[in-house]
This record gives structure tokens, C-alpha cells and sequence, in this order.
């Protein structure tokens, strides 16, 4: 693999002296309301992981914690508006900043969120290409004929350069589908990454915990939440990013939640239709995300099906006073 530019975003593992612990799992399954008892217990603050709670306005549909829900200082949340460039390699930059700061605070940082890729690369020896990098040309170039062409053209492209990589893209993932054209343009098997992906070794220290539902279960948490969000004002939101400009935005694949609610505004399915799709396109989230985490042999697995948020955490207290007991492992 290619490395970064810089070398900052890498902190050695002995530059923390006590892990972060990381709390993850799929959408719907208790992470921030158990960081946030974590943090409260440990005096310690959380770092976002969710590579839609990022942006602005958007708070409802991403089940966001709100400023007035938030009983421990978040980091990484609202930092961007809704369409700006952001990737995986600004996120580890800026997750291990938002640590090492915690840190100089005399604070425990506690990293929760489900999106697999953001944990991942926060926590282990990730390198990138200079494509994962903002305001690259070469990315600017794709993405324009993305908007000119389509998804279906600009998934082509990648088909012709690496067929085994397009093999693993989905055309409508069109960033990540960028993400592997500039690897190649630069030597770097997409492909050949994923495959390597399990054996990378760890960078920051860390205690990772996974929250276990029954998938059954789950479904039914997903649903009641997404009626939830849709008695919290959720079309209303849409409307409100709209009027602000954000229309675009709001229709990307990972937009789960707003890209139904705009098709049912143009008239392109019905509200219960696109209720519906957004539960069903949510359940199916989870899954992929369940399958992500899968891959990892470092987590601790939580029962969350049974478990109250207080004997889970009383679970991750434990683990982490004896972390503090043995050390790091070498």
C-alpha cells in the first residue's frame, strides 16, 4: 500500500498511555446512549464515528445526539454542511487529534459509531493513496462526470482499469468506486486492500466493543425508530435542507432516510411507500454493518439484547480497569 503525504495522522501506540475504547455495532443497537454512560462513568468525552452525523442539519434522519441530549462533550459531529468532500483519511486524521486533545485533558476518548470503515481506520495502521486526500484534482475530474454520465459510466471506467475491484463496487457506491480508480492510477489494488484489510496491525491502543442484537430484534428497533423519526419532524427536515440548497445532497446512496422522503416529494413513490423502503434500506444497513464488524477478532462482543445500558457499561468499565492493569500488548 501507498502511504499518506504526511505522516501526522499516525500516532504510534505508545503515544497513549490508556486505550480508547471504541463502542460499535449496527444502526438502532444502543452505541450512543451507552458511550455516553461510559464517558459519564470514566470521565471521559465521545468521538463520532458516523459518516453521516458529520454534517449540518441533518439530525433527525441520522438519529444525531443534539447538543441538549449531549451530557458529555462529541467530537466530530456537524463539522461539515450536507455535500462537502470528506473521506476516511481526514477522519483518522482528524479522530486521532480529537483523541490525543482528549487526552491532554486528563480524559478518556471513547469512539462510537457504526460506520465500519471510519473505526477502522482510526484505530489501525492505515495508509492511504493521495486520491483519499480533499481537493484532489484527479477525484474532481471523476466526480464531474459522475454528474455528467452517470453512476453506470464512471463504474466503467473502474471495470476497464481493475476488473477485480469493480467486481467488489457496487456502480451507485460512486465514491467509493472513485476511491479504486485512483488507487489504480497510482499502482494500488483496491481489491488486493480489501483482501489485506483483517491483517492490518493496530496503530492506536484501543478496546473495542461490539453491541450484539438478535436480528429480529433489531428489525423491530429500526422500525419503531424510524416511525419515531418521522413523528420528530423528519419531512420537515427534508424540507428545511432543501430550502437551504441541499437538495442534491439528500439523494446519495448513504442519504438512508432523506433520499426516500425527496423521492416521495417528486412524486416518485408515495410517503408509506417511502417509509417503508427506508426501513427496509435500513435493515439492510445494519446487516452490511454486522458483516463489517464481523471481520474483526479484537472485539468484545456485548449482549445487548437482555442487557440494561447500565450492565453494559458496568461490562466496559471492567474491561477497561483491567486494560489499565496489563498494558498495551506487544
Amino acid at each position: 500500500m501507498a502511504t499518506m503525504n504526511t505522516s501526522s495522522s499516525h500516532t504510534p501506540l505508545d503515544a497513549f498511555e490508556r486505550p480508547v475504547i471504541a463502542i460499535t455495532g449496527p444502526t438502532a443497537s444502543g452505541k450512543s446512549t451507552l458511550a455516553q454512560e461510559v464517558a459519564l462513568r470514566l470521565d471521559g468525552e465521545v468521538v463520532s464515528a458516523d459518516s453521516m452525523q458529520i454534517y449540518r442539519h441533518m439530525d433527525i434522519g441520522t438519529a444525531k445526539v443534539l447538543p441538549e441530549e449531549q451530557q458529555v462533550p462529541h467530537h466530530l459531529i456537524d463539522i461539515l454542511d450536507p455535500g462537502e468532500s470528506y473521506s476516511a483519511s481526514l477522519f483518522q486524521e482528524q479522530s486521532r487529534a480529537a483523541f490525543q486533545d482528549i487526552y491532554d485533558r486528563g480524559k478518556v476518548p471513547i469512539l462510537c459509531g457504526g460506520t465500519g470503515f471510519y473505526v477502522q481506520s482510526s484505530l489501525e495502521d492505515m495508509r492511504f493513496p493521495d486520491g483519499e486526500q480533499d481537493d484532489n484534482p484527479l477525484r474532481e475530474a471523476y466526480e464531474t462526470l459522475q454528474r455528467e454520465q452517470g453512476n453506470e459510466a464512471l463504474w466503467s471506467i473502474l471495470n476497464e482499469k481493475d476488473p477485480a475491484a469493480a467486481a467488489l463496487i457496487h456502480p451507485n457506491n460512486f465514491k467509493r468506486v472513485i476511491r479504486a480508480i485512483e488507487m489504480h492510477e497510482e499502482g494500488i489494488s483496491y481489491a488486493d486492500q480489501v483482501k489485506n484489510i483483517k491483517a492490518l496491525p493496530e496503530a492506536v491502543w484501543s478496546l473495542r466493543f461490539f453491541l450484539q442484537v438478535d436480528p429480529f430484534m433489531l428489525a423491530d428497533r429500526i422500525n419503531t425508530r424510524v416511525d419515531a423519526m418521522i413523528d420528530a419532524g423528519l419531512i420537515e427536515e427534508v424540507e428545511a435542507l432543501q430550502a437551504l440548497g441541499f437538495e442534491g445532497a439528500l439523494t446519495a446512496p448513504q442519504a438512508i432516510g432523506y433520499k426516500e422522503i425527496i423521492a416521495a416529494k417528486r412524486g416518485e413513490m408515495t410517503l408509506e411507500r417511502a417509509i417503508k423502503q427506508i426501513k427496509i434500506a435500513t435493515r439492510r444497513y445494519a446487516k452490511r454493518q454486522r458483516s463489517w464488524f464481523r471481520r474483526d477478532d479484537r472485539l468484545i462482543i456485548l449482549d445487548a439484547d437482555d442487557l440494561t445500558t447500565n450492565e453494559l457499561a458496568d461490562i466496559v468499565c471492567e474491561h477497561y480497569q483491567a486494560a489499565l492493569k496489563q498494558g498495551p500488548l506487544r
